[in-house]
């Protein structure tokens, strides 16, 4: 797979696994199959030192577990490998080669390296470190190169771009947790200022929260005739089924993709923002009538307030990146947003630039999108 090709893809498969675990196999299939890996490991610790405690350890190969391997691992080399310390030392988010961690010694003698990590296949793998809530520590790490040849270098700078947004669908899972949200959506249900919709795989309407449901009543720019979504103008009702169509399950072609679009109404000249994300595997229910894409509806002029600080922990960005990512998300355009923080107005443009390539997305809108879907995650 062509890693410029591979990015989007995976990116769209992580923020989805992190509202379903069933689908982090695949994500992770994706990810070795476009870096070159034999594998994969994820690992949640606490503490350091002798007071190190391990919560969680996965190790996937082309989306199948493998408990054995790592049972073995962990049971006979854990404690004794000189590598683990030093991977939770690491600076935050830098990819490291595995055989860096250990000295030139400990290469040739010591049982973990030449024991312990060919269990599981990672010997010359690559690991980063992350922080995750309430002093956790997030340790990500691949298997080998396939193929002998070691790590390509537009591999290598795929891998780096996906770190952030592996660490962040963790993250985001782990809130999920926290709020004991994991395996439903009806939480997501509870949120007062953005409109949520929920749509079954043939688009039908399932539940709509109260912002949502008195759009829906006013019915100057979108309502629910019949029991599925129409907009009032007609461009922006065949802009909205097209985009619909995208994001529910079907059953060949391509996977099922959100979007985003502006819906026009009769009684306010601001147009109302609507994002739209595939919920869930296609195939997994047989048919049966579940939650298929959620829908998010934001009303500019009720500006929503967006928590800055946890916008800029969430996405790994600066406070002042956190806080015009932020503005943005309320509906402000890049004039107001200077005004509200004082900055220049192509200070603002060179912070929005800088947003939008941390993230991998190309402009406002995907920015938007995902800033709302992290705001009606249930806080802790």
């Amino acid at each position: 797979m062509n890693p410029d090709d591979a990015f989007e893809r995976i990116v769209g498969l992580l923020y989805e696994a992190a509202l379903d675990d069933a689908l982090w196999p695949a994500a992770a299939t994706v990810i070795e199959e476009a870096i070159g890996a034999s594998g994969s490991i994820l690992a949640v610790s606490e503490g350091s030192g002798d007071d190190a405690r391990l919560h969680f350890a996965r190790y996937l190969y082309r989306g199948e577990s493998h408990p054995e391997p790592v049972r073995e691992y962990f049971d006979v080399y854990h404690a004794q490998d000189e590598g683990i310390q030093r991977v939770r030392r690491l600076p935050r988010g830098r990819l490291t080669h595995g055989p860096e961690l250990y000295t030139e010694d400990e290469r040739k003698t010591s049982a973990a390296f030449n024991e312990g990590l060919p269990l599981l296949g990672c010997r010359d793998g690559l690991a980063a470190r992350f922080d995750g809530p309430d002093g956790l520590r997030i340790i990500l790490g691949t298997g080998d190169p396939v193929g002998g040849d070691g790590w390509e270098s537009a591999r290598l700078r795929l891998h780096e771009g996906l770190l952030p947004h592996v660490h962040r669908s963790v993250v985001i899972r782990q809130a999920l947790a926290a709020a004991d949200a994991l395996g439903t959506l009806t939480g997501l249900l509870d949120n007062s200022r953005i409109g949520v919709l929920h749509l079954d795989r043939s688009g039908r309407l399932l539940q709509a929260n109260a912002p949502a449901a008195a759009i829906l009543r006013h019915g100057d720019a979108l309502s629910d005739k019949g029991g599925t979504l129409s907009a009032w103008l007609p461009a922006d009702h065949q802009r909205l089924q097209h985009l619909l169509a995208r994001a529910l399950p079907r059953l060949w072609g391509q996977p099922p993709s959100g979007g985003s679009m502006h819906l026009h109404r009769l009684s306010h000249p601001a147009p109302l923002g609507l994002h739209v994300s595939p919920v869930g595997d296609s195939e997994a229910d047989f048919g049966g009538r579940r939650v298929a894409a959620l829908v998010l509806v934001v009303d500019p002029a009720s500006r929503p307030r967006i928590d800055p600080v946890r916008v800029a922990r969430a996405l790994g960005l600066t406070p002042a990146e956190g806080r015009v990512a932020s503005l943005l998300a309320e509906g402000n355009s890049v004039r107001e947003i200077a005004a509200a923080t004082g900055h220049r107005l192509s200070y603002v443009r060179t912070l929005l630039i800088r947003i939008y390539r941390k993230q991998g997305v190309a402009g406002q809108l995907p920015l938007v999108r995902r800033i709302l879907a992290l705001d009606v995650l249930p806080r802790r």
